[in-house]
């Protein structure tokens, strides 16, 4: 028999909420006042505004619980969440596919929270991870900003795509029709001009070089209708464009007291300032939370599942949907590593060789995990690159010989090695 350690142990007062977007049903389970070994129970139904909610405050805390658990359903975890965790609890956030009622049995908001307070009290449900609040802020920063670029490329394809519709082709000729020059001949369009040549003419610098391509593209049925069309979408371009801008001075303000650890992360090949704001944003600095670097990794879905049954490993290896947020900013650092002359591109190439593109993304991700969480957990820790010949002076040389001497060993030579003068 192997001894093992068993963490399910009975939390003395608890409470679980489930949550609607009206209604929270709250139930409590303490010990029972006279003193035997069963459990108290009560299950009360408060109102989301927040002067009930503050109301269950006050009557958790008449009770002495401790621990407080809920399901993430939709946003609406946030107020009864963040009120409770100021007022000192120890407030858990699970994922309802955790906690799924057993079947066969009637399903209603009271029983849910009663099924929910069960097992929480037990020790059977693992808390979320749920960054503290001046991390949560950054986070709302940075997605907002993905959002808004997000939108601000759906309004650039609906400007090419209005282009297209009027026959005019600088799409073709242009590689950003949003440059100096593509925004001067879609003004001049709006303003009325139709003339090809007076549109070509507007070009500045390099675009000069193609003016009889440009010609060919303004020769179209640009009419007032697409001149009505362009000019509310370049203004929805421009005002996103302030938001972005906006947005990204607030994030330099709220990102100031984490600015030693963006400084070390950009140190990171494809990482620049911007990616290691949103990583932080995702994960914090604080790597307590995550005991290895296998754990962060698994966390944000970084790493293969593990299924197995009857002796025989189950699917595909892949590794889930976890935080696109954070799957973004490192899909996009693990592409600009991948162009570097580092140890990281050199793993992309090699990954990619054998398994594809896909595949080698994922893996440099999870490498850049293993490196931020390295940097993150150890302070006073610098980024120092192994460089692209990593795998030919470590282990390819190594495996290469141990290999060739099995060889050797099999074919019964006795082998002896002598470094070559």
């Amino acid at each position: 028999m192997q001894e093992t350690q068993d963490d399910a142990q009975v939390v003395e007062r608890v409470a679980a909420l489930d949550i609607g977007k009206a209604e929270v049903v709250c139930c409590v389970r303490v010990p029972s006042p006279t003193g035997s070994r069963r459990r108290a129970q009560e299950v009360r139904t408060f109102t989301t505004m927040t002067r009930s909610l503050m109301a269950m405050d006050d009557w958790l805390a008449g009770l002495g619980v401790t621990r407080v658990v809920m399901e993430a359903t939709s946003d609406y975890w946030k107020p009864p969440f963040y009120l409770l965790e100021a007022a000192g609890f120890e407030t858990w956030l699970v994922n309802a596919r955790d906690v799924k009622h057993l079947p066969g049995r009637p399903k209603t908001d009271k029983l849910d929270a009663v099924w929910l307070c069960k097992v929480a009290e037990r020790g059977m449900l693992r808390a979320s991870f749920v960054p503290p609040a001046p991390i949560r802020q950054l986070r709302d920063l940075t997605r907002y900003r993905v959002d808004l670029v997000g939108e601000r490329g759906r309004e650039k394809n609906r400007v090419e795509k209005l282009l297209e519709d009027a026959g005019i082709k600088l799409s073709v000729v242009a590689s950003d029709i949003f440059g100096v020059s593509g925004r001067a001949m879609m003004a001049a369009l709006i303003a009325g001009e139709r003339d090809p040549q007076a549109l070509a003419r507007l070009a500045r610098s390099r675009m000069r070089t193609k003016l009889p391509e440009l010609h060919e593209a303004f020769i179209g049925r640009f009419t007032a209708h697409h001149g009505f069309l362009l000019a509310r979408m370049l203004a929805h371009v421009d005002e996103v464009n302030a938001d972005i801008l906006a947005v990204e001075d607030r994030i330099a303000e709220v990102v100031a007291p984490f600015a030693q650890a963006v400084a070390t992360l950009d140190e990171i090949p494809g990482i620049n300032v911007t990616t290691a704001r949103a990583i932080i944003a995702e994960i914090g600095i604080d790597m307590t939370r995550f005991p290895t670097a296998g754990h962060l990794a698994s966390w944000a879905k970084f790493a293969p599942g593990v299924k197995e049954s009857a002796g025989k490993a189950k699917g595909n290896g892949a590794t889930g949907h976890g935080n696109r947020y954070l799957a973004r900013a490192l899909g996009e650092a693990a592409v600009g590593a991948a162009r570097t002359n580092t140890f990281l591109g050199e793993r992309y190439r090699r990954i990619t060789r054998r398994r594809g593109k896909k595949k080698a993304i994922v893996a440099v991700g999870r490498s850049l995990l293993v490196i931020i969480w390295q940097l993150l957990s150890t302070e006073n820790t610098t980024f120092t690159d192994l460089g692209p010949d990593h795998y030919d002076n470590r282990g390819g040389t190594r495996r290469a010989v141990r290999n060739h001497i099995r060889g050797l060993q099999a074919l019964g030579y006795q082998v002896t090695l002598q470094t070559a003068a």
